[in-house]
Order: structure tokens, then sequence, then C-alpha cells
């Protein structure tokens, strides 16, 4: 299977976006199809089978045409405002020509409709003519749409604007052929109205919508289009384009840096603000990742090339976050059912309301204007955007703020979360582990027992190896890197040296092979002062005992007391010891610990919580959490940047501070409530502009033509739109 994320043009409503992706997800070959009305996107995957053509001929098969891949770093077309305010101008002497004898105001006596009904229906064709080829492309559309059965906003106003433009040349032709009084049934202000106001509408539409996606566009632009490279003549620049991986670049300070690369010479303070939300520069110095677009504040720093264009971290994030918009929260699927039937619901009851109103006894032009007016002020555009643009805001702000959400459906999970799960170690402590004491039982001195202990450890990822191996290198002790060594799951390890035996792990690795403890008492004064707790044993006898110890991360329990403030509860689900994790949580007051558990015992703790009804959110350190992360109803990842790929969580912190998920939550709970509000918007109007438009309040003295059908339809597009950027004024870390 391959995906891709093309760029959509011609989509104008719900209508089009769910039209589009009924007709993908029918095509043989395809396995889905998410289209997004705001972001102009198609995300398909495929089989091998398909090529991209196919997947464009598709597109243009159900009445539409396919950019290509998305670019946002491309600049968009601007669109002149000037043919906007000729087409006003003539919109505006239409309708004083055609509505002066209403008001009785002056007109050139040659236009005088009663004087001279030839002359005047003769200039009104000839000034409506060129706001039909305008408005060509709607005309197009609609009709194109109608024929594929897929109905859209484009087809509602090319049938209200074709059927009063052909009613008035009718009339034309009659007061040609001598019939005058045909003269008072011509509705080219109509026809010339509904089109300008439809465009000028679309025209601030698509200006309002780019706002909603500035947050994902400013992380496309962080990246500079050049680095400098070191030559024998000095410095040189270079394009990004023609960077290698392997070269070495340099960045001084003030410069950013140019792509993901490792620092090989000279150290310097990063600002990574952009993309971890971390406001305070981080040091950095060799063998350190930075990332591309990170600020150098201070110092001349050499760094390697390691993951450049696509492979790059903002590429992914990117990606990801403009993946993430093309998937669909549950509480837009009530809007998308509705979507698929709205408009051939509205043709019916603009129909309908034809006929009623000629079997009354109205006038056909009375009868035909209420068909019109229907067909205009029905606005499938504010339903099908109530959803998508709340979800294309949110995101980008999530990213903005360093919390990177891989599917939409997360923001609305997170507004429901009772139960948030902590691992401890990397996790509520930051997994910096070092070793703060060793008990040495064997004939080895110190560092030779350290030195067993690196060989070991080594090969391996979890935070405690990582911690005894920085140790074991800040101390300068030699150890053997190729040691091969098997993982024992939720043990230890086992490994040969030297046709001797090894065993490391905490204390059920004792139990497990039956090995006697004669050191319980050392262990209870290591997890009494909150030490993890490693055995070394050789040959089925204990030969050291080594004392781990991390450190509580800053934000830990500020989290923790936000959370208890939202009524949500939480727990602490570690594999460690029961007395070390009993300390974290007493001091992070939580009440709730599940300790000295396997990672199959977590999940199955996960699986316990969703099966009682919580709405579970585990938050671990995206490795030997994994099964955890992925049974949550939200796994929430402290990966870092340059995990993103391999990270199983559906949510990723970009830095260690866990108030983030806060931050996620409360996001989470605005998104939802903005959505709603525009969900409530969106049926009210419709609810109470249909009626209105079929005449039904006539006898109250309410009733609205075609023009202002038209401009109320916009407004409640742009109410919508202006609803749903209120979201990035959201200010964060509020309890």
């Amino acid at each position: 299977m391959q995906k891709i994320l093309l760029s959509i043009e011609g989509m104008s409503c719900s209508a089009c976006s769910n039209g589009l992706e009924k007709y993908l997800n029918r095509q043989t070959g395809i396995k889905k199809a998410n289209v997004n009305l705001v972001m102009a996107t198609a995300s398909i995957e495929y089989s091998d089978s398909l090529k991209v053509s196919d997947l464009e001929k598709f597109i243009e098969e159900a009445g539409f045409k396919s950019l290509g891949l998305v670019k946002l770093d491309e600049n968009n077309t601007k669109i002149s405002v000037f043919p906007f305010l000729i087409y006003g101008l003539l919109a505006i002497l239409l309708m004083y020509v055609s509505m002066s004898h209403m008001f009785h105001l002056p007109v050139m006596s040659i236009l005088d409709m009663e004087t001279y009904p030839i002359n005047y229906s003769i200039f009104l064709v000839i000034l409506t003519l060129p706001f039909l080829i305008y408005g060509f492309d709607i005309i197009k559309n609609g009709i194109k749409n109608l024929i594929h059965k897929m109905p859209n906003m484009d087809t509602l106003v090319g049938l209200g604007v074709l059927s009063s433009s052909l009613y008035s040349l009718f009339g034309v032709i009659m007061v040609l052929l001598g019939f005058t009084e045909y003269v008072e049934n011509l509705y080219f202000e109509s026809t010339v109205f509904v089109i300008y106001f439809i465009k000028l509408g679309r025209f601030i539409d698509k200006s309002s919508k780019e706002k909603t996606k500035d947050a994902i566009k400013k992380l496309v632009t962080i990246t500079p289009k050049t680095a400098k490279i070191k030559t024998e003549d000095g410095y040189c620049e270079i394009t990004i384009d023609e960077v290698k991986k392997g070269d070495i670049l340099c960045a001084f300070a003030g410069d950013k840096i140019a792509v993901d690369g490792m620092i090989v010479d000279g150290e310097a303070h990063l600002d990574e603000s952009f993309i971890t939300g971390e406001s305070n520069p981080v040091k950095k110095g060799i063998n350190d990742p930075i990332i591309a677009g990170s600020l150098n504040y201070d110092n001349l720093i050499f760094y390697k090339a390691e993951r450049i264009g696509k492979d790059s971290t903002i590429s992914e994030i990117v990606q990801l976050v403009v993946e993430a918009t093309n998937t669909k929260a549950p509480i837009s699927l009530l809007a998308d059912r509705i979507s698929n039937y709205f408009v051939p619901i509205i043709i019916i009851i603009a129909v309908l309301t034809f006929l009623v109103s000629l079997f009354l006894g109205l006038s056909f032009s009375i009868s035909l204007t209420r068909f019109v007016t229907v067909l205009v002020v029905a606005c499938p555009c504010a339903l099908g955007l109530a959803t998508p643009l709340a979800i294309v805001v949110s995101e980008g702000m999530c990213a903005k703020n360093g919390i990177l959400v891989k599917k939409s459906e997360t923001l609305e999970l997170s507004s429901k979360i009772d139960t948030v799960v902590f691992d401890k170690t990397g996790t509520l402590t930051n997994g910096n582990l070092t070793i703060s004491k060793i008990f040495n039982y064997s004939e080895y001195s110190d560092n030779d027992l350290l030195s067993i202990l690196g060989s070991l450890e080594y090969s391996i990822a979890h935070p405690i190896a990582r911690g005894i191996i920085k140790y074991i290198e800040e101390h300068h002790i030699e150890f053997d890197k190729n040691v091969k060594v098997e993982t024992l799951v939720g043990l230890g390890l086992k490994g040969t040296i030297e046709k001797k035996d090894y065993y490391i792990g905490n204390g059920k690795i004792l139990k497990k092979f039956n090995i006697d403890n004669k050191y319980l008492s050392d262990e209870k004064k290591l997890t009494a002062d909150r030490n993890s707790i490693v055995y070394i044993v050789q040959d089925r006898s204990i030969i050291g005992l080594i004392g781990v110890k991390d450190t509580i991360r800053k934000t830990a329990k500020g989290t923790i007391d936000s959370l208890k403030k939202l009524n949500i509860d939480v727990v602490m689900l570690t594999g460690d010891n029961k007395e070390t994790a009993l300390k974290v949580g007493r001091e992070l007051e939580i009440e709730k610990i599940i300790s000295d558990v396997v990672p199959k015992q977590k999940a199955d703790f996960i699986k316990s919580l969703k099966e009682n009804g919580k709405k579970v959110m585990m938050v671990g350190d995206g490795i030997n959490d994994a099964p955890s992360l992925t049974l949550a109803d939200i796994g929430v990842s402290i990966t870092g940047a340059t995990d993103i790929a391999s990270s199983s969580a559906d949510v990723i912190l970009m830095n260690d501070d866990l108030f983030k998920i806060v931050d996620f939550i409360y996001i989470g709970k605005k998104t939802i409530s903005n959505i709603k509000q525009n969900l409530f918007w969106a049926f009210f109007y419709n609810i109470c502009m249909i009626p209105l438009a079929m005449g039904v309040f006539i006898n109250l003295g309410l009733k609205i033509n075609p023009m202002i059908a038209c401009i109320a339809m916009i407004l409640s597009s742009l109410f919508v739109i202006f609803n749903a950027l209120r979201l990035k004024s959201i200010r964060l870390k509020n309890f």
C-alpha cells in the first residue's frame, strides 16, 4: 500500500469534499480516502496496482482537479481586488437602471422601461453577459456535479442563476416580439448579484481560511533556504538542495541550523522553541543532535548533516500535522451525513416551493423568485466548515506549542479523558538516571565491576541502561561494546563475557532463577532513598548491587495538581519496585500506584480500565511502553523531536514539559466547544432562513429576495470561519 497527499482545486463546500471522498472510496485499488475542504487536500491510501495519474484521473472524473503533491511552502497567488471593483460598479449600474422606476430616480430617457422597453431590455442583457462569463465556472461545475450525482453549492447557485437568467431572456424575447408587458418580468439583477456576491464571498472565504493554516505554514518557513559550508578559502553559502548527507556544515551566532544533524565541533545555546515550545535556549555540544530551524545564539559550531529534505524533523512534523487535519473527528460524522443529503433536499424544497406558489395562485415570476431564493439562501458551506476549520486551527495551535497530534479524532477524545496513567522512569522523572551507590560483593575492583556492567548494558535502550553507560563513560571506564545479550522481558538481561554467564536485573530476576539473596538489607536502603535496583549475577552468585537514581521532572507536580482540578484520576504505572514507586508517588501526591509490572501487565491494566468504562490517556517514553500507548484511548509519548517517525503514540510531546498534557486537554475541550457552536449556528441558520425564503412568514411581513439571500449565505459561512479563528487566541496554562 502507498499513501499520497494531493492538493485539490474546485471544492467550494462540504458537498464537494464529501462527494469527492465517496467517489474515491468507491474506486478499485483505493483502500481509504479522506478529503479536507479547508486544506483543499485529499489523503489517499492506494494499492501498488494504481499510479498517481490514475488517482488524478479519478479526481477529474468526479469534477475536480488535482494540483499534485501538497506544497505548503509555495506562495499563494494573490487574487486581485480590481475585478471586484469593476463588477461591483456594473452591478450597481444594473440595479440603478432596473429599479429606478420603483423609487422614482432619474434615468436616461432612452433607458426608460416604459418609454423604451426594448432599449431597457437590451441594456440589461448587455450588462448581465459579463457576469454570466464571470460566473461560468460556478454554473459549469454545478451542472457537472449534478450529472455526476454529486450536487454541491455550485449546483444550487447554478440552478438559481440559470433559472432567473433563462426566464428573463424569455421576457426579453417577448418584448422584442412586441409584448412589452413582459418588461416587468426581467430579473437580471438576481443573476448579477448572486454571481457577484458568491465570487466576493469566496474571495473573503479563501482569505479567511488561509489564516487557519498560518501555524502550519510557519513551520514550513522556519528552515533557512541556504547553508554555510567551510572551504579552503573560508566559508561559502550553498542552497539547501546542494547539501548532501554527511556534509560538515557550520553555523555562526545568529544563524539558523540548515538541516538536522549532529555537532562535531564547538558548543552553543540553541533556540528550539519553534518545535518544542521550550522558551529557554538549550545548550548543545559535541555529539548532541540538532534540529533544522534552530537558532544559534552565541558560538560557531560545526555539524554533520544527517537528515535532509523530506526526512527532516520539520518535514515529518508538517506531514503528520497535515495528515492529521485530513482525518475526521467522530463529531464531524453527523455533519458529513447531513451534508450528503443537504443539496438534493434543498433542490426538492425549492421545486416544491415553486409548484406550491403556483398552486396558490401566485404569479410565475414570484414563484420563480422564491425558487431561486431557496436555492441561494441554503448554506452547506457553514455545515461543512464547522468541524475542519476548528480542527486545522487547533492542530496548528498544538504544533506551535510543541504538541504533535497525529489524528484529529484525538482532539475530540481528549475532552472526554477521565483517567491519565503515567509511566515513572523517563516520564514523571527525567530519565537522566545515574549510579548513586555501588555495593561490590566480588573480588573485582569497582571499575572492573562497572566494566562488566557496561559491556552488558551498552546495547540496551532502556533509560536505566543509558544512565549506567553515561556514568561509566563519564568516569572513563573501558568496556567491551560487542557483547551479545539476550533480553529477558520484564526481568533484565543475560550475557556471556569470557565464557562466564551474567544476569542483570532487579529482584525478580533472582526469584526467577532461584538465586539466594543475602543482601536484602542493602536493597531496602537503596529503595528507601528512591533508587532503582540493578543486581549483577555471575554464575548464579550475586557479585554486585547498583543503586540507580533519577530526579522528578520540574513540571510533574503542577501537571498532576492541574489534572486533579479537572476531576481527572491520576495513576502511576511502573515496572520499578514498590518502595521506589511509593516514594515518588508521595512526592507527587499520586494516590493510586501500580508497581513491579512488566509491559504486558501494563497493557492489561490499561485494558481493564477501558473495560470499566474509563477514557484513558497513557503517558510514557514511547519505547517499552508501546503496547500500553497503543491500547489506551490516547497514547502520549515523550520521545523528543528526533523520534517522531518511530513513536507508537497518538500524541508526541516535543519537550519534557509534562504540563503540555494539560494544555492539550484544554485545547481539546475548547476545540469541541467551538465545533458545537459552529454546528449549532449552521443548523440554526438553515432552519430559520430556508422557511423565510419559501415565503412561510410572508403574512408577518418577513421576506427576502435572492440578493439578500446570497448575502445571508455568505455571512453564515464567515460567522463559522471567524468563530473557528477565535481558537488562535486560546491562552494556555490557565489552571
